[in-house]
Protein backbone atom coordinates (compact mmCIF):
# COMPACT_ATOMS: atom_id res chain seq x y z
CA UNK A 1 0.00 0.00 0.00
CA UNK A 2 2.68 2.37 -0.89
CA UNK A 3 2.95 5.35 -2.60
CA UNK A 4 2.00 5.14 -6.60
CA UNK A 5 4.95 5.13 -8.77
CA UNK A 6 3.78 5.87 -12.42
CA UNK A 7 7.35 5.95 -14.41
CA UNK A 8 6.53 2.57 -15.56
CA UNK A 9 3.32 3.01 -17.17
CA UNK A 10 4.54 4.87 -20.31
CA UNK A 11 6.32 1.46 -20.98
CA UNK A 12 4.09 -0.88 -20.81
CA UNK A 13 2.65 -2.25 -23.99
CA UNK A 14 -0.58 -3.45 -24.80
CA UNK A 15 0.21 -6.80 -24.10
CA UNK A 16 1.27 -5.99 -20.67
CA UNK A 17 -2.29 -4.35 -20.32
CA UNK A 18 -3.97 -7.14 -22.05
CA UNK A 19 -2.62 -10.06 -19.30
CA UNK A 20 -3.26 -7.26 -16.34
CA UNK A 21 -6.81 -7.25 -17.87
CA UNK A 22 -6.80 -11.03 -18.02
CA UNK A 23 -5.62 -11.36 -14.06
CA UNK A 24 -8.47 -9.21 -13.46
CA UNK A 25 -11.37 -10.77 -15.07
CA UNK A 26 -10.15 -14.35 -13.32
CA UNK A 27 -10.16 -12.68 -9.90
CA UNK A 28 -14.16 -12.62 -10.18
CA UNK A 29 -14.09 -15.95 -8.68
CA UNK A 30 -10.66 -16.93 -8.01
CA UNK A 31 -8.58 -15.23 -5.08
CA UNK A 32 -5.70 -16.93 -6.95
CA UNK A 33 -5.76 -16.75 -10.84
CA UNK A 34 -3.74 -20.00 -12.24
CA UNK A 35 -1.01 -19.34 -15.01
CA UNK A 36 -3.23 -21.37 -17.01
CA UNK A 37 -6.30 -19.57 -16.69
CA UNK A 38 -4.46 -16.32 -17.66
CA UNK A 39 -3.34 -17.50 -20.82
CA UNK A 40 -6.99 -18.49 -22.17
CA UNK A 41 -8.16 -15.04 -21.05
CA UNK A 42 -5.18 -13.35 -22.48
CA UNK A 43 -5.26 -14.85 -25.98
CA UNK A 44 -2.52 -13.60 -26.90
CA UNK A 45 -1.75 -14.10 -31.00
CA UNK A 46 2.17 -15.11 -30.41
CA UNK A 47 2.28 -16.31 -26.99
CA UNK A 48 4.60 -15.35 -24.47
CA UNK A 49 2.43 -14.72 -21.35
CA UNK A 50 4.71 -16.34 -18.83
CA UNK A 51 7.09 -13.96 -20.00
CA UNK A 52 5.19 -11.29 -19.11
CA UNK A 53 3.71 -12.36 -15.77
CA UNK A 54 7.29 -12.51 -14.95
CA UNK A 55 7.92 -8.66 -15.53
CA UNK A 56 4.81 -7.88 -14.29
CA UNK A 57 5.56 -9.43 -11.42
CA UNK A 58 9.02 -7.78 -10.98
CA UNK A 59 7.56 -4.33 -11.34
CA UNK A 60 5.21 -5.46 -8.49
CA UNK A 61 2.25 -5.02 -10.69
CA UNK A 62 1.44 -8.73 -9.81
CA UNK A 63 2.44 -11.46 -7.24
CA UNK A 64 3.15 -14.54 -7.60
CA UNK A 65 2.03 -16.63 -4.53
CA UNK A 66 2.10 -20.20 -3.89
CA UNK A 67 0.28 -21.93 -1.31
CA UNK A 68 -0.22 -25.75 -0.32
CA UNK A 69 -2.52 -26.92 -2.88
CA UNK A 70 -2.59 -23.90 -5.86
CA UNK A 71 -0.40 -22.00 -7.03
CA UNK A 72 -0.96 -18.11 -9.03
CA UNK A 73 -1.17 -14.89 -9.55
CA UNK A 74 -2.96 -11.77 -8.29
CA UNK A 75 -3.25 -8.36 -9.06
CA UNK A 76 -1.53 -5.81 -6.49
CA UNK A 77 -2.97 -1.69 -5.99
CA UNK A 78 -0.16 -0.80 -8.37
CA UNK A 79 -1.55 -2.64 -10.97
CA UNK A 80 -5.21 -2.08 -10.25
CA UNK A 81 -4.08 1.73 -10.40
CA UNK A 82 -2.49 1.44 -14.05
CA UNK A 83 -5.57 -0.09 -15.21
CA UNK A 84 -7.18 2.28 -13.98
CA UNK A 85 -5.32 5.17 -15.35
CA UNK A 86 -5.19 3.64 -18.94
CA UNK A 87 -8.81 3.55 -18.85
CA UNK A 88 -8.74 7.37 -17.94
CA UNK A 89 -6.06 8.38 -20.10
CA UNK A 90 -7.99 6.27 -23.01
CA UNK A 91 -11.09 8.24 -22.36
CA UNK A 92 -8.78 11.65 -22.46
CA UNK A 93 -10.01 12.38 -18.89
CA UNK A 94 -6.34 12.84 -17.22
CA UNK A 95 -2.99 13.77 -19.46
CA UNK A 96 -0.51 14.22 -16.34
CA UNK A 97 0.16 12.92 -13.14
CA UNK A 98 1.71 14.63 -10.09
CA UNK A 99 2.04 14.61 -6.45
CA UNK A 100 0.19 13.60 -3.44
CA UNK A 101 -1.77 16.01 -1.47
CA UNK A 102 -3.91 13.67 0.65
CA UNK A 103 -4.20 10.56 2.52
CA UNK A 104 -6.89 8.91 4.20
CA UNK A 105 -7.84 5.90 5.98
CA UNK A 106 -9.74 5.40 2.76
CA UNK A 107 -8.04 7.02 -0.07
CA UNK A 108 -4.86 8.60 -1.61
CA UNK A 109 -5.55 12.27 -2.96
CA UNK A 110 -3.01 13.10 -5.93
CA UNK A 111 -2.62 15.96 -8.21
CA UNK A 112 -3.19 15.74 -12.05
CA UNK A 113 -3.72 17.65 -15.03
CA UNK A 114 -6.43 17.58 -17.49
CA UNK A 115 -6.47 17.38 -21.19
CA UNK A 116 -6.63 21.25 -21.05
CA UNK A 117 -3.52 21.66 -18.92
CA UNK A 118 -5.92 22.69 -16.01
CA UNK A 119 -5.35 21.14 -12.77
CA UNK A 120 -7.30 18.20 -11.57
CA UNK A 121 -7.97 16.38 -8.43
CA UNK A 122 -7.34 12.37 -8.44
CA UNK A 123 -8.55 10.36 -5.74
CA UNK A 124 -7.48 6.51 -5.48
CA UNK A 125 -9.67 4.70 -2.80
CA UNK A 126 -7.79 2.15 -0.68
CA UNK A 127 -9.73 -0.06 1.87
CA UNK A 128 -7.92 -2.85 4.09
CA UNK A 129 -5.46 -0.69 5.63
CA UNK A 130 -4.38 -1.59 9.01
CA UNK A 131 -6.46 1.63 10.53
CA UNK A 132 -9.57 0.52 9.10
CA UNK A 133 -10.72 -2.80 8.41
CA UNK A 134 -14.15 -2.91 9.60
CA UNK A 135 -15.35 -2.16 6.49
CA UNK A 136 -18.79 -5.00 7.25
CA UNK A 137 -19.89 -2.81 10.50
CA UNK A 138 -19.28 0.17 9.05
CA UNK A 139 -20.30 -0.24 5.25
CA UNK A 140 -23.19 -2.57 3.83
CA UNK A 141 -20.21 -2.62 0.92
CA UNK A 142 -20.86 -6.75 1.38
CA UNK A 143 -24.78 -7.14 1.73
CA UNK A 144 -25.46 -10.88 1.44
CA UNK A 145 -21.92 -11.77 0.59
CA UNK A 146 -19.38 -13.53 3.28
CA UNK A 147 -15.94 -12.79 1.66
CA UNK A 148 -14.59 -9.90 -0.66
CA UNK A 149 -11.18 -8.54 -1.95
CA UNK A 150 -10.38 -5.27 -0.46
CA UNK A 151 -9.79 -4.54 -4.36
CA UNK A 152 -13.58 -5.23 -4.98
CA UNK A 153 -14.85 -2.87 -2.49
CA UNK A 154 -12.52 -0.15 -3.44
CA UNK A 155 -14.60 -0.25 -6.39
CA UNK A 156 -17.88 -0.18 -4.69
CA UNK A 157 -16.60 2.75 -2.64
CA UNK A 158 -15.74 5.04 -5.36
CA UNK A 159 -18.65 3.68 -7.65
CA UNK A 160 -21.29 4.95 -5.18
CA UNK A 161 -19.11 7.80 -3.95
CA UNK A 162 -18.89 9.55 -7.57
CA UNK A 163 -22.91 8.84 -7.90
CA UNK A 164 -23.74 10.81 -4.13
CA UNK A 165 -21.40 13.89 -5.82
CA UNK A 166 -23.44 13.54 -9.11
CA UNK A 167 -26.79 13.96 -7.42
CA UNK A 168 -25.42 16.50 -4.81
CA UNK A 169 -23.73 18.34 -7.85
CA UNK A 170 -26.86 18.74 -9.86
CA UNK A 171 -28.73 20.29 -6.84
CA UNK A 172 -26.33 23.05 -6.07
CA UNK A 173 -24.49 21.83 -3.05
CA UNK A 174 -21.03 23.34 -2.19
CA UNK A 175 -19.25 20.21 -3.90
CA UNK A 176 -16.16 19.32 -5.94
CA UNK A 177 -17.22 19.13 -10.20
CA UNK A 178 -17.32 15.18 -10.08
CA UNK A 179 -15.25 14.66 -13.82
CA UNK A 180 -14.93 11.11 -14.19
CA UNK A 181 -14.08 8.00 -12.55
CA UNK A 182 -12.60 4.36 -13.63
CA UNK A 183 -12.87 1.51 -11.22
CA UNK A 184 -11.68 2.43 -8.22
CA UNK A 185 -10.26 6.42 -9.15
CA UNK A 186 -12.63 9.21 -9.36
CA UNK A 187 -11.47 12.37 -10.99
CA UNK A 188 -12.85 15.78 -9.95
CA UNK A 189 -12.32 19.24 -9.58
CA UNK A 190 -9.54 20.46 -7.49
CA UNK A 191 -10.60 23.00 -4.78
CA UNK A 192 -8.21 25.69 -3.93
CA UNK A 193 -9.13 26.06 -0.39
CA UNK A 194 -8.17 24.20 2.91
CA UNK A 195 -9.20 21.77 5.16
CA UNK A 196 -10.64 23.44 8.27
CA UNK A 197 -8.74 21.53 10.79
CA UNK A 198 -5.69 24.09 9.63
CA UNK A 199 -7.17 27.02 10.03
CA UNK A 200 -6.26 28.55 13.29
CA UNK A 201 -8.56 31.96 12.74
CA UNK A 202 -11.35 33.05 11.10
CA UNK A 203 -12.83 36.14 11.08
CA UNK A 204 -16.76 35.51 11.70
CA UNK A 205 -17.15 32.02 13.69
CA UNK A 206 -20.90 32.34 13.48
CA UNK A 207 -21.27 33.17 10.23
CA UNK A 208 -19.38 29.60 9.15
CA UNK A 209 -21.28 28.08 12.05
CA UNK A 210 -24.57 28.99 10.43
CA UNK A 211 -23.40 27.94 6.64
CA UNK A 212 -22.30 24.87 8.12
CA UNK A 213 -25.05 23.56 10.24
CA UNK A 214 -27.45 25.28 7.38
CA UNK A 215 -26.10 22.74 4.99
CA UNK A 216 -26.75 19.54 7.47
CA UNK A 217 -29.70 20.52 7.91
CA UNK A 218 -29.61 20.77 3.72
CA UNK A 219 -28.71 17.15 3.06
CA UNK A 220 -30.75 15.72 5.64
CA UNK A 221 -33.77 17.70 3.73
CA UNK A 222 -32.92 16.27 0.59
CA UNK A 223 -32.73 12.60 2.49
CA UNK A 224 -29.49 11.89 3.02
CA UNK A 225 -27.09 12.24 5.92
CA UNK A 226 -23.22 12.92 5.65
CA UNK A 227 -21.91 10.47 8.08
CA UNK A 228 -18.57 11.83 8.51
CA UNK A 229 -19.65 15.75 8.56
CA UNK A 230 -16.11 16.87 10.72
CA UNK A 231 -13.41 19.43 10.23
CA UNK A 232 -11.15 16.97 8.07
CA UNK A 233 -14.17 16.79 5.49
CA UNK A 234 -15.34 20.43 5.29
CA UNK A 235 -12.66 22.69 2.84
CA UNK A 236 -12.83 26.51 3.02
CA UNK A 237 -12.07 28.74 -0.05
CA UNK A 238 -10.68 32.12 -0.29
CA UNK A 239 -14.05 33.56 0.21
CA UNK A 240 -14.89 31.98 3.45
CA UNK A 241 -17.26 29.54 1.97
CA UNK A 242 -17.51 26.10 2.76
CA UNK A 243 -16.79 22.90 0.66
CA UNK A 244 -17.79 19.51 1.30
CA UNK A 245 -16.03 16.48 0.55
CA UNK A 246 -15.87 12.83 1.25
CA UNK A 247 -19.30 10.73 0.54
CA UNK A 248 -19.14 6.92 0.59
CA UNK A 249 -20.42 6.47 3.92
CA UNK A 250 -23.65 8.50 3.24
CA UNK A 251 -26.81 7.27 4.55
CA UNK A 252 -30.41 7.68 4.24
CA UNK A 253 -32.74 9.70 6.44
CA UNK A 254 -34.96 5.91 6.36
CA UNK A 255 -31.51 4.53 8.05
CA UNK A 256 -32.48 2.54 11.31
CA UNK A 257 -29.42 4.69 13.00
CA UNK A 258 -30.32 8.10 10.96
CA UNK A 259 -31.15 9.94 14.15
CA UNK A 260 -27.56 8.80 15.51
CA UNK A 261 -25.23 9.68 13.03
CA UNK A 262 -27.34 13.21 12.30
CA UNK A 263 -26.85 13.99 15.97
CA UNK A 264 -23.20 12.74 15.82
CA UNK A 265 -22.27 15.19 12.59
CA UNK A 266 -24.08 18.48 15.11
CA UNK A 267 -21.67 17.48 17.87
CA UNK A 268 -18.16 16.88 15.66
CA UNK A 269 -19.00 20.63 14.58
CA UNK A 270 -20.22 22.29 17.91
CA UNK A 271 -17.28 20.74 19.63
CA UNK A 272 -14.56 21.90 17.29
CA UNK A 273 -15.76 25.40 17.17
CA UNK A 274 -15.94 25.45 21.29
CA UNK A 275 -12.02 24.07 21.10
CA UNK A 276 -10.80 25.60 18.38
CA UNK A 277 -12.81 29.18 17.91
CA UNK A 278 -13.87 29.28 21.53
CA UNK A 279 -17.38 29.81 19.86
CA UNK A 280 -20.38 28.26 21.41
CA UNK A 281 -24.13 28.37 20.51
CA UNK A 282 -27.22 27.22 21.67
CA UNK A 283 -28.66 27.07 18.24
CA UNK A 284 -28.57 23.41 16.68
CA UNK A 285 -30.42 21.81 14.36
CA UNK A 286 -32.54 18.10 15.50
CA UNK A 287 -33.60 15.54 14.17
CA UNK A 288 -37.12 16.50 14.12
CA UNK A 289 -36.29 19.36 12.35
CA UNK A 290 -35.78 17.51 8.88
CA UNK A 291 -38.82 18.29 6.33
CA UNK A 292 -37.71 16.12 3.36
CA UNK A 293 -38.14 17.61 -0.05
CA UNK A 294 -36.25 15.55 -2.13
CA UNK A 295 -35.62 11.80 -2.43
CA UNK A 296 -32.03 11.60 -3.45
CA UNK A 297 -31.44 8.50 -1.03
CA UNK A 298 -33.99 6.70 -3.44
CA UNK A 299 -32.59 7.80 -6.18
CA UNK A 300 -28.68 6.65 -5.68
CA UNK A 301 -29.95 3.81 -3.57
CA UNK A 302 -28.19 4.77 -0.05
CA UNK A 303 -28.24 2.64 2.62
CA UNK A 304 -30.69 1.84 4.71
CA UNK A 305 -33.35 2.20 1.67
CA UNK A 306 -34.65 -0.49 0.46
CA UNK A 307 -37.20 -0.71 -2.89
CA UNK A 308 -40.77 -0.32 -0.87
CA UNK A 309 -39.08 2.49 0.20
CA UNK A 310 -38.00 3.51 -3.49
CA UNK A 311 -41.60 3.04 -4.52
CA UNK A 312 -42.96 5.28 -1.41
CA UNK A 313 -40.90 8.10 -1.61
CA UNK A 314 -41.55 8.53 -5.30
CA UNK A 315 -45.61 8.41 -4.70
CA UNK A 316 -45.31 10.86 -1.82
CA UNK A 317 -43.24 13.41 -3.55
CA UNK A 318 -44.82 13.07 -6.99
CA UNK A 319 -42.22 12.02 -9.50
CA UNK A 320 -42.85 10.31 -12.55
CA UNK A 321 -41.86 6.99 -12.42
CA UNK A 322 -42.77 6.14 -15.91
CA UNK A 323 -39.71 8.46 -17.12
CA UNK A 324 -37.25 6.63 -14.66
CA UNK A 325 -37.92 3.40 -15.58
CA UNK A 326 -38.19 3.70 -19.28
CA UNK A 327 -34.07 5.61 -18.29
CA UNK A 328 -33.18 2.77 -16.58
CA UNK A 329 -34.64 -0.02 -18.94
CA UNK A 330 -32.46 1.95 -21.60
CA UNK A 331 -29.58 1.86 -18.98
CA UNK A 332 -30.22 -1.47 -18.14
CA UNK A 333 -30.45 -2.43 -22.04
CA UNK A 334 -26.51 -0.86 -22.41
CA UNK A 335 -25.04 -2.32 -19.58
CA UNK A 336 -26.40 -5.66 -20.95
CA UNK A 337 -24.79 -5.29 -24.14
CA UNK A 338 -21.49 -4.38 -22.77
CA UNK A 339 -21.95 -7.14 -20.45
CA UNK A 340 -22.55 -9.80 -23.37
CA UNK A 341 -19.48 -7.92 -25.07
CA UNK A 342 -17.37 -8.85 -22.26
CA UNK A 343 -18.33 -12.06 -22.23
CA UNK A 344 -17.88 -13.10 -25.71
CA UNK A 345 -14.64 -11.06 -26.73
CA UNK A 346 -12.09 -9.37 -25.19
CA UNK A 347 -11.68 -7.28 -21.81
CA UNK A 348 -12.56 -3.78 -22.26
CA UNK A 349 -10.52 -0.45 -23.32
CA UNK A 350 -7.77 -2.90 -24.61
CA UNK A 351 -8.83 -4.90 -27.13
CA UNK A 352 -11.82 -2.84 -28.72
CA UNK A 353 -9.77 -1.68 -31.65
CA UNK A 354 -8.84 -4.71 -33.08
CA UNK A 355 -12.51 -6.57 -32.76
CA UNK A 356 -13.44 -3.44 -34.78
CA UNK A 357 -11.36 -3.88 -37.57
CA UNK A 358 -11.85 -7.27 -37.75
CA UNK A 359 -15.67 -7.08 -37.82
CA UNK A 360 -15.20 -4.25 -40.94
CA UNK A 361 -13.17 -7.05 -42.86
CA UNK A 362 -15.38 -9.12 -42.10
CA UNK A 363 -18.66 -6.97 -43.33
CA UNK A 364 -17.54 -6.84 -46.96
CA UNK A 365 -17.55 -10.23 -47.91
CA UNK A 366 -20.60 -11.22 -46.74
CA UNK A 367 -22.95 -9.23 -49.14
CA UNK A 368 -20.85 -10.76 -52.32
CA UNK A 369 -21.68 -14.37 -50.37
CA UNK A 370 -25.23 -13.34 -50.02
CA UNK A 371 -25.57 -12.71 -54.11
CA UNK A 372 -23.74 -15.83 -54.83
CA UNK A 373 -26.07 -17.85 -52.29
CA UNK A 374 -29.34 -16.09 -54.10
CA UNK A 375 -28.00 -16.99 -57.62
CA UNK A 376 -27.21 -20.73 -56.84
CA UNK A 377 -30.62 -20.66 -55.32
CA UNK A 378 -32.31 -20.00 -58.24
CA UNK A 379 -30.61 -22.13 -60.65
CA UNK A 380 -30.87 -25.44 -58.35
CA UNK A 381 -34.58 -24.33 -58.61
CA UNK A 382 -34.72 -24.08 -62.21
CA UNK A 383 -32.70 -27.46 -62.60
CA UNK A 384 -35.28 -28.94 -60.18
CA UNK A 385 -38.18 -28.10 -62.79
CA UNK A 386 -37.04 -29.10 -65.37
CA UNK A 387 -35.79 -32.86 -64.29
CA UNK A 388 -38.96 -33.16 -62.93
CA UNK A 389 -40.70 -32.00 -66.73
CA UNK A 390 -38.11 -34.59 -67.98
CA UNK A 391 -39.08 -37.45 -65.92
CA UNK A 392 -43.22 -36.60 -66.74
CA UNK A 393 -42.32 -37.33 -70.24
CA UNK A 394 -40.24 -40.13 -70.46
CA UNK A 395 -42.58 -41.97 -67.70
CA UNK A 396 -45.10 -41.41 -70.49
CA UNK A 397 -42.80 -42.64 -73.45
CA UNK A 398 -41.45 -45.69 -71.37
CA UNK A 399 -45.35 -47.04 -70.74
CA UNK A 400 -46.58 -46.86 -74.04
CA UNK A 401 -43.75 -48.71 -75.59
CA UNK A 402 -43.22 -51.25 -72.33
CA UNK A 403 -46.97 -53.15 -73.33
CA UNK A 404 -44.80 -54.59 -76.73
CA UNK A 405 -41.61 -55.56 -75.43
CA UNK A 406 -41.10 -58.98 -73.15
CA UNK A 407 -39.62 -59.53 -70.13
CA UNK A 408 -35.86 -59.55 -71.14
CA UNK A 409 -36.01 -56.83 -73.63
CA UNK A 410 -37.84 -54.56 -70.96
CA UNK A 411 -34.79 -54.92 -68.84
CA UNK A 412 -32.13 -54.70 -71.30
CA UNK A 413 -34.10 -51.19 -72.47
CA UNK A 414 -34.52 -50.00 -69.11
CA UNK A 415 -30.59 -50.34 -68.26
CA UNK A 416 -29.76 -48.57 -71.77
CA UNK A 417 -32.43 -45.58 -70.94
CA UNK A 418 -30.97 -45.12 -68.17
CA UNK A 419 -27.64 -44.51 -69.35
CA UNK A 420 -29.49 -42.37 -72.15
CA UNK A 421 -30.53 -40.17 -69.20
CA UNK A 422 -27.64 -40.04 -67.40
CA UNK A 423 -25.59 -38.61 -70.75
CA UNK A 424 -28.33 -35.96 -71.57
CA UNK A 425 -28.34 -34.75 -68.50
CA UNK A 426 -24.92 -34.30 -67.88
CA UNK A 427 -24.71 -32.32 -71.20
CA UNK A 428 -27.65 -30.29 -70.40
CA UNK A 429 -26.60 -29.40 -66.11
CA UNK A 430 -23.26 -30.65 -66.27
CA UNK A 431 -21.51 -29.26 -69.37
CA UNK A 432 -17.58 -29.63 -67.47
CA UNK A 433 -18.35 -33.35 -67.97
CA UNK A 434 -18.64 -33.31 -72.03
CA UNK A 435 -15.05 -33.03 -72.47
CA UNK A 436 -14.45 -36.30 -70.66
CA UNK A 437 -14.29 -39.66 -72.68
CA UNK A 438 -17.29 -41.53 -73.34
CA UNK A 439 -17.84 -45.12 -72.62
CA UNK A 440 -20.31 -47.48 -73.90
CA UNK A 441 -22.40 -50.30 -72.65
CA UNK A 442 -19.45 -52.66 -73.97
CA UNK A 443 -16.60 -50.87 -72.64
CA UNK A 444 -17.95 -50.73 -69.14
CA UNK A 445 -18.84 -54.51 -68.94
CA UNK A 446 -15.14 -55.28 -70.54
CA UNK A 447 -13.16 -52.41 -67.67
CA UNK A 448 -15.14 -53.68 -64.89
CA UNK A 449 -13.38 -56.15 -61.91
CA UNK A 450 -15.08 -58.84 -60.38
CA UNK A 451 -14.23 -59.89 -56.76
CA UNK A 452 -14.35 -63.03 -55.60
CA UNK A 453 -15.59 -63.82 -51.86
CA UNK A 454 -16.09 -66.62 -49.67
CA UNK A 455 -17.75 -67.25 -46.14
CA UNK A 456 -15.18 -69.24 -44.53
CA UNK A 457 -12.63 -67.42 -41.82
CA UNK A 458 -9.30 -68.16 -40.49
CA UNK A 459 -10.01 -66.07 -37.03
CA UNK A 460 -12.35 -66.99 -34.41
CA UNK A 461 -15.30 -64.77 -34.19
CA UNK A 462 -13.93 -63.73 -30.43
CA UNK A 463 -10.57 -62.97 -31.57
CA UNK A 464 -12.53 -60.23 -33.83
CA UNK A 465 -14.43 -58.93 -30.80
CA UNK A 466 -11.69 -58.99 -28.55
CA UNK A 467 -9.82 -56.49 -30.88
CA UNK A 468 -12.54 -53.73 -32.22
CA UNK A 469 -13.48 -53.89 -28.20
CA UNK A 470 -9.54 -53.04 -27.53
CA UNK A 471 -9.86 -50.35 -30.84
CA UNK A 472 -13.17 -48.39 -29.44
CA UNK A 473 -11.19 -48.26 -25.92
CA UNK A 474 -8.32 -46.84 -27.17
CA UNK A 475 -9.63 -44.17 -29.49
CA UNK A 476 -12.31 -43.48 -26.56
CA UNK A 477 -9.13 -42.23 -24.38
CA UNK A 478 -8.05 -40.42 -27.12
CA UNK A 479 -11.42 -38.15 -26.94
CA UNK A 480 -10.53 -37.78 -23.47
CA UNK A 481 -9.58 -34.30 -22.16
CA UNK A 482 -6.37 -34.55 -20.45
CA UNK A 483 -6.06 -33.15 -17.70
CA UNK A 484 -3.65 -29.77 -17.79
CA UNK A 485 -1.14 -29.20 -15.48
CA UNK A 486 0.57 -25.89 -14.94
CA UNK A 487 3.94 -25.79 -16.13
CA UNK A 488 7.06 -23.88 -14.76
CA UNK A 489 7.00 -22.09 -12.01
CA UNK A 490 3.14 -22.88 -11.50
CA UNK A 491 3.36 -26.43 -11.09
CA UNK A 492 3.23 -27.10 -7.30
CA UNK A 493 2.79 -31.16 -7.84
CA UNK A 494 6.25 -30.83 -9.97
CA UNK A 495 7.88 -28.90 -7.04
CA UNK A 496 6.48 -31.90 -4.98
CA UNK A 497 8.24 -34.44 -6.16
CA UNK A 498 11.88 -32.57 -6.99
CA UNK A 499 11.60 -31.47 -3.07
CA UNK A 500 11.07 -35.77 -2.30
CA UNK A 501 14.21 -36.37 -4.68
CA UNK A 502 16.20 -34.06 -2.92
CA UNK A 503 15.18 -35.72 0.58
CA UNK A 504 16.08 -39.07 -0.82
CA UNK A 505 18.83 -38.21 -2.33
CA UNK A 506 20.08 -36.46 0.85
CA UNK A 507 19.34 -39.67 2.99
CA UNK A 508 21.11 -41.95 1.14
CA UNK A 509 23.97 -40.11 0.66
CA UNK A 510 25.08 -39.41 4.26
CA UNK A 511 25.07 -43.56 4.53
CA UNK A 512 21.41 -43.59 6.97
CA UNK A 513 19.98 -46.22 5.61
CA UNK A 514 23.56 -48.57 5.17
Amino acid sequence: MGKLNVNMLRYLTREDFRVLTAVEMGMKNHEIVPGSLIASIANLRHGGVHKLLRELCKHKLLCYERGARYDGYRLTNAGYDYLALKSLTARNAVASFGNQIGTGKESNIYVVGGPEGEQLCLKLHRLGRICFRKVREKRDYHKARKQMSWIYLSRISATKEFAYMKALKSRGFPIPNPVDFNRHCIVMELVNGYPLQNIQQVENPAELYDKLMNLLLKFANHGVIHGDFNEFNIMVDDAGNPVIIDFPQMVSTAHPQAEYFFNRDVTCIRDFFRRRFNYESELAPSFVDITRVDALDAEVSASGVTKQMEKDLMAELGLDESDEESDSEGDEGEESEGENEEENGSPPDILSDDEDSIEEEEESPTKNENDDFESTADIEEMRKNVEDAVKVVEMAENGKEAENLSDDERENESENDDLEDLKDFNSRFKPFRDNMPSRTRQDSDRLSTYSVSTTSSTIAPEVIKARVRASLDRRGQKGQARRRLAKGEASAKTRNKRDNTFNIKSSTAGGFWE
